[in-house]
C-alpha cells in the first residue's frame, strides 16, 4: 500500500486508432533497393532510400544539372581540407565540364593549392615543427605568395585572380628563381580556373594565414586585395537569382560568414536574389554554415541542402552523377 495521497494514472479511458490509419513519416515506399550489377551511377542513386540525406542528395544533384542545362551559376565555395585530400582534379575536370563557374576560396585553401601546383606535396605536421618556430616557414609560399598578392593589389584586382596570374606567368617563362617551380600545374585550381577565365576570390583574415608571418607580408595590400575579391564575390552571388546553386564545401567559418555578409549586400541594392539553392557538404556540420548557407539566406525563396560526409568519398560521389548527367 502506497503512502502518497497520489494515485497512479488509471489509463482505462485511452484511446488508439488503428495502425494502418496512424500518420507515418516513412512506408515501404521510400525504401532503398538493392544495387544491381551493371546499374551504373544512375542505379546506385536510385537504390538510395528517398529518406533524409538520399533526398537530400537528389535534390542537389538536380539542382546542380537544371542549372547547368540552364547556364545558371554553379558557385562552390571551398575549404582548405577539399585540396588537401587530392580533389583538385576533380574539380578542375568539372571546370572543363561546364559545372564550375566561380570558386571562393579561404587562405587556407589557396596556399595548399599554390604549393601543389609548385612541387606536388602540402600540408606540415604542425605538431612535430610549431615547437622551433618552423611552422608555415616556407620560403616560396611566403614570399611567392604574397609578391602575387602586392602586385595583384597594385593592379586593382584580388587575390584569386593575381595568384593564379603569378602561377601563370611563371610557368609560360620558365622561370626557376630556386629549385622550386610550376612542377603540377594540370591540379592547381588557382592556375586551371585562371587559364579558363573562370572567377577565382580568396577571402582572408589578416593573421590565420601563414605568409602574414613572411617579411613580404603587406597588410595594406592584402586587405585591399581580398575586399576586392568581397565584392568580386558579391557580384557573382547577383547572377544566382533564378536557378543558380552555391557549394559550401569544407569552409566552417571564414566562407559562410563572407557568404551571408555578400548575400545582405546584394539584396540591400535591390536584387532580389531568390529561388536559388545552397548547400554545405562537410563531415561535420557546424553552426554558421547551416545558418548563414543553408538556413537563413534560402528562407521563403529557395532551397537549402546539408549532406554530412567525407570530402575524399562524397565530392568523387557528386561529380560522377554530374559527370553521368553531362
Amino acid at each position: 500500500m502506497s503512502i502518497y495521497k497520489q494515485e497512479p494514472l488509471d489509463r482505462s479511458g485511452l484511446k488508439t486508432i488503428p495502425l494502418a490509419k496512424r500518420p507515418a513519416k516513412v512506408s515501404v515506399a521510400h525504401f532503398g533497393s538493392p544495387y544491381q550489377k551493371g546499374d551504373g551511377i544512375k542505379g546506385l542513386i536510385e537504390s538510395f532510400p528517398e529518406i533524409l540525406a538520399g533526398n537530400s542528395f537528389r535534390g542537389l544533384t538536380k539542382a546542380i544539372c537544371d542549372a547547368w542545362e540552364n547556364s545558371a551559376p554553379i558557385l562552390w565555395g571551398l575549404g582548405g581540407h577539399v585540396v588537401k585530400v587530392g580533389l583538385g582534379p576533380l574539380l578542375v575536370d568539372l571546370m572543363e565540364r561546364g559545372f564550375v563557374s566561380g570558386i571562393a576560396m579561404n587562405g587556407s585553401t589557396a596556399i595548399h593549392d599554390f604549393e601543389i601546383a609548385l612541387v606536388g606535396s602540402t600540408s606540415e605536421d604542425v605538431d612535430a615543427v610549431l615547437p622551433d618556430g618552423q611552422f608555415g616557414m616556407a620560403e616560396e609560399t611566403g614570399a611567392w605568395m604574397n609578391q602575387a598578392i602586392s602586385a595583384a593589389d597594385q593592379q586593382q584586382i584580388g587575390i584569386g585572380e593575381g595568384l593564379g596570374a603569378f602561377l601563370h606567368n611563371m610557368q609560360t617563362s620558365g622561370s626557376n628563381t630556386s629549385d622550386v617551380h610550376v612542377r603540377y600545374p594540370e591540379h592547381s585550381l588557382l592556375l586551371q580556373a585562371y587559364r579558363r577565365r573562370i572567377p577565382v576570390t580568396v577571402h582572408v583574415a589578416i593573421g590565420t594565414d601563414t605568409p602574414h608571418n613572411h617579411p613580404l607580408a603587406d597588410g595594406r595590400a592584402i586587405g585591399g586585395a581580398s575586399h576586392r575579391d568581397f565584392l568580386l564575390f558579391a557580384s557573382l552571388l547577383r547572377s544566382l537569382e533564378g536557378g543558380g546553386v552555391y557549394l559550401n564545401v569544407g569552409s566552417a567559418v571564414i566562407l559562410p560568414e563572407v557568404f551571408l555578409k555578400a548575400v545582405t549586400a546584394v539584396r540591400n541594392l535591390g536584387h532580389p536574389l531568390s529561388n536559388f539553392t545552397t548547400a554545405n557538404l562537410d563531415f561535420l556540420q557546424h553552426y554558421r554554415p547551416l545558418e548563414n548557407v543553408v538556413r537563413r539566406p534560402t528562407l521563403g525563396s529557395g532551397k537549402g541542402y546539408s549532406l554530412t560526409g567525407h570530402h575524399e568519398i562524397l565530392l568523387p560521389l557528386l561529380a560522377a552523377v554530374l559527370i553521368e548527367h553531362g
